[in-house]
């Protein structure tokens, strides 16, 4: 594998876990918003990943094995943003402009604690993959300080 190779495999982690972490922004800015822009309650959106790479675990597997070589470019994206298809949470509130006819709300499905554990989770992974960039990077590094 390439330096710059490896080099795009993480900054595609890196930015596809940056979007992540601005979806969980997102859900977490709108835990209460109950009419949108469609007059909707907002729902809660998740990324979806996909690899890049256009071979499966088993073809890479398959061409490792037989030594040949690789045109498969790596990493990751973000496949699309999907909403979370949970039912509304429903709150009694008659006073709330959008309260229905029994007085009851319908609150977005947004839950603090998953959201939490989505960034943190979104982070250590965003420094995972910047830990492995700065690595190859200095790798490359010395490589060309041994021909001095």
């Amino acid at each position: 594998m390439s330096f710059l190779r490896a080099l795009d495999i993480s900054a595609s982690g890196m930015t596809a876990q940056r979007m992540r972490l601005d979806i969980a922004a997102e859900n977490v800015v709108n835990i209460n918003t109950t009419r949108t822009e469609n007059g909707d309650t907002y729902r809660r959106k998740m990324a979806v990943f996909e690899p890049i790479s256009g071979n499966s675990f088993d073809k890479v597997l398959r061409s490792a094995a037989a030594r040949q070589k690789q045109n498969a470019v790596g990493g990751v994206r973000v496949a699309e943003i999907v909403e979370d298809e949970r039912p509304f949470q429903m709150v009694y509130d008659p006073d709330h402009p959008d309260a229905n006819e029994d007085g009851y709300v319908a609150m977005p499905n947004v839950d603090l604690l998953k959201e939490t554990v989505d960034s943190m989770a979104a982070t250590r992974a965003y420094d995972a993959n910047l830990t492995v960039f700065n690595m190859v990077k200095n790798m490359a590094t010395k490589a060309l300080e041994i021909g001095r």
